[in-house]
């Protein structure tokens, strides 16, 4: 019963995404934005969306919806979180994807030393090549991302989070658990492609303010083989630095006013997606993967659609 009022809820929520996305939100005259920022905002992403004070309530209440859906699968939820802010919420695309970023490094950070309990840190370490693997292009997958997200236009990036979304529901359904009796390639070919898949992660996780975690968990188990749990605390250790690196390339570009405008309403939801977090882990199994999947990858597929149909 709870877990279908929590999918209820937030397929009532990411319904909304159109119609409360479309709506105007006004600012007092007094916190009116320095022209020079509007006018850079309005190329990012359209008209400037001025914030707008958020109940600590629901944030933390979408955060911890969020943060339940993801640990059912064994997820932060930040690919969740994104149609949330879009529409529940009503940012702007760029603003949604910086404040998911600014929430996805938080939690992420909050995770890792929680993992240890599960690998110890020593065991992480232990595996340093393949994390510097990975890093050596999601680093830099990451800073191009941030830039590629701030110069699209709000229409295009609309478009682009849709597709990614599409993509990520095909990554949960095909790629979620996905497990190799040993690594796909070797030597350079395994170095090289771990750089490439390192950078078009860098590259998403920026475009949508994600950690990536349902791309790098697969690659780490399928290119170099590593089993399942080990694969979840290593994902961390290349998310952290990898956000790090998106998080201070979007704090280049003026639409990043939009976390001091919010800090509260981060703070507040990210402290939710935490907490839902360890509900969702304490519930996972509960529920078969088989339907869970699908499902999850129905919701973002809607929400998709919806994302697309921006202007």
């Amino acid at each position: 019963m709870r877990f279908r009022i929590i999918i209820s809820r937030f397929v009532e929520a990411t319904s909304k995404t159109i119609p409360s996305c479309l709506k105007t939100r006004t600012m007092p005259a007094s916190s009116a934005p320095d022209p020079a920022v509007a006018s850079d905002l309005d190329g990012a992403q359209g008209k400037s969306r001025p914030a707008v004070a958020h109940d600590a309530l629901p944030a933390f209440a979408g955060g911890a919806l969020i943060g339940s859906l993801g640990g059912l699968v064994g997820l932060g939820g930040a690919e969740f979180r994104l149609p949330l802010l879009l529409g529940l919420f009503r940012f702007g695309a760029l603003e949604a994807v910086i404040l998911n970023k600014a929430m996805s490094l938080i939690v992420v950070a909050a995770a890792l030393p929680f993992r240890a309990g599960t690998v110890p840190f020593v065991t992480i370490a232990a595996n340093w090549p393949i994390i510097l693997d990975l890093l050596a292009g999601s680093l830099l997958g990451a800073w191009l991302g941030a830039g590629w997200a701030t110069r699209l236009g709000s229409r295009n990036l609309y478009r682009v989070l849709a597709i990614l979304l599409v993509s990520i529901a095909g990554a949960l359904v095909f790629g979620h658990g996905t497990m190799a009796a040993s690594p796909l390639l070797s030597g350079s070919w395994q170095i090289l492609a771990g750089v490439a898949a390192g950078f078009a992660i860098g590259v998403v996780g920026s475009l949508m303010g994600v950690a990536g975690g349902e791309l790098l968990i697969p690659t780490l188990a399928l290119l170099f083989g590593a089993e399942i749990k080990l694969a979840g605390s290593l994902s961390l250790a290349v998310s952290l630095p990898t956000m790090i690196v998106g998080f201070t390339r979007y704090s280049r570009d003026s639409a990043f006013v939009v976390v001091a405008r919010n800090k509260t309403f981060v703070l507040v939801m990210a402290l939710g997606s935490i907490s839902g977090a360890f509900v969702g882990a304490g519930l996972l199994g509960s529920v078969p993967d088989s339907i869970l999947l699908p499902l999850f990858a129905s919701i973002l597929v809607i929400s998709s659609v919806k994302v697309w149909q921006h202007r």
